[in-house]
């Protein structure tokens, strides 16, 4: 079935398994399955929820069963969900940890792939990408799925979306540390993102989409380099190119969808979907023209776009954005950080929000990026004991539902 733009909305959050004890990661999703379904499958529908295996052993996501027209209550609809995993997990000795990055993972010495359904899927990609790096195995995010009608929909949703990515990662940066290291990124999950694909660079593209604005001009631009750029290493034609697709915002023409994957998971689903909500929010200003037109939206070229993506990486909320044309879209005139741009598009859409959402998003902006707030919990104290002090604070956060306050 087909949708119209913003008439329903589709949500995935990826979580990882650790030991309780021990703090690692716990690949066994396969177990979780059998317990709560009698038998290992890779899709467990749990009324308005459905869980889903992921690439790796350890990596279980959650998501809206079919797409929904309730954002005011699905934080509350994960939280249900989550308790019940952390419940079935116990058993176990293990539980979920939210952020995009395990701050102590060996993904060389760690990594497990899924076994069993798709895994000949999963397999090709390691034997091409070699799975067992941060970019592959230690990276967890909230998908938001949007939909379109047709060409003229997906045209303006595309223009909208590709000008919004740069600065989504300001609000969402939750992956600071690799390995017990501050990586100097805050949203390390993104830069190791950018090269995960290296291999076959035009997977992932520049990571901000092409100027394309039509399903035959994506087809044409996008998906057959793809394709021929795969058919070496795919001999048994098993791979389809929408999954291929890697950019932080890909085109499902299979369900008329724009997926943006640019966004770090949070502490807790009252965060996520605050996150969620003011992307929807901005999106709508861009599409029904409030900021600037169609047709400049359209003028931007994705490596501008890249360059302000790739300073917002690095330093999420307090990136100086210096791109004065970039600037003008949203009404300033002068460098600020990012944080500002934010800060205006959320008074442009304040009023729409429920109370519950405008204070959620409040936090945010007055708060910082979780990276910020993992980072001033820890203050400068690398050692595995203060990590694990600080994320099973949030792994407690996820559990219950509340913000992370160093």
């Amino acid at each position: 079935m087909r949708y119209h733009l913003f008439e329903v909305f589709g949500i995935e959050l990826e979580y990882m398994l650790i030991n309780a004890s021990n703090f690692k990661v716990n690949p066994i999703v396969d177990q979780l399955f059998i317990q709560k379904k009698g038998e290992i499958t890779s899709d467990i529908a749990n009324g308005k929820i459905e869980w889903s295996n992921e690439l790796v052993a350890h990596v279980v996501e959650l998501k809206t069963n079919g797409p929904t027209t309730d954002l005011e209550n699905l934080d509350l609809l994960f939280t249900e969900n989550i308790k019940e995993v952390n419940l079935l997990l116990k058993e176990n000795n293990t539980r979920l940890l939210p952020t995009a990055a395990h701050p102590l993972m060996n993904p060389k010495a760690e990594t497990q792939l899924w076994k069993h359904h798709y895994n000949q899927i999963y397999a090709l990609y390691n034997r091409i990408f070699d799975c067992s790096g941060h970019g592959w195995s230690n990276v967890q995010s909230m998908h938001i799925n949007l939909p379109f009608f047709n060409d003229t929909e997906f045209e303006k949703l595309h223009a909208a979306v590709r000008l919004l990515l740069p600065i989504i990662p300001a609000l969402s940066a939750s992956s600071p540390i690799f390995e017990g290291h501050d990586t100097g990124f805050k949203d390390a999950r993104m830069q190791v993102y950018k090269t995960n694909q290296k291999e076959i660079p035009l997977m992932t593209g520049k990571v901000i989409p092409e100027q394309v604005f039509s399903k035959e001009a994506y087809s044409k631009i996008i998906f057959e380099p793809i394709n021929k750029a795969i058919k070496p290493y795919d001999t048994e034609n098993i791979l389809d190119h929408h999954f291929l697709n890697s950019r932080g915002a890909i085109a499902r023409f299979d369900r008329n969808a724009i997926e943006v994957r640019v966004i770090d998971i949070q502490e807790c689903p009252k965060a996520d979907m605050a996150i969620a909500i003011l992307i929807i929010e901005s999106l709508k200003l861009l599409v029904n023209g409030d900021l600037i037109s169609l047709e400049d939206q359209k003028k931007w070229h994705e490596d501008e776009l890249f360059k302000i993506f790739d300073s917002v990486i690095k330093d999420a909320e307090i990136t100086k954005i210096e791109n004065l044309a970039f600037l003008k879209v949203f009404g300033l005139n002068s460098k600020v950080e990012v944080l500002e741009i934010w800060k205006i598009l959320f008074s442009k859409i304040e009023s729409k929000l429920s109370g519950k959402y405008r204070r959620n998003i409040q936090f945010l902006l007055n708060n910082g990026s979780l990276s910020s707030r993992i980072l001033k919990a820890l203050q400068g104290n690398f050692s595995t004991e203060n990590i694990k002090k600080v994320y099973l604070k949030l792994a407690d956060c996820l559990e219950e539902n509340n913000f992370f306050k160093p």
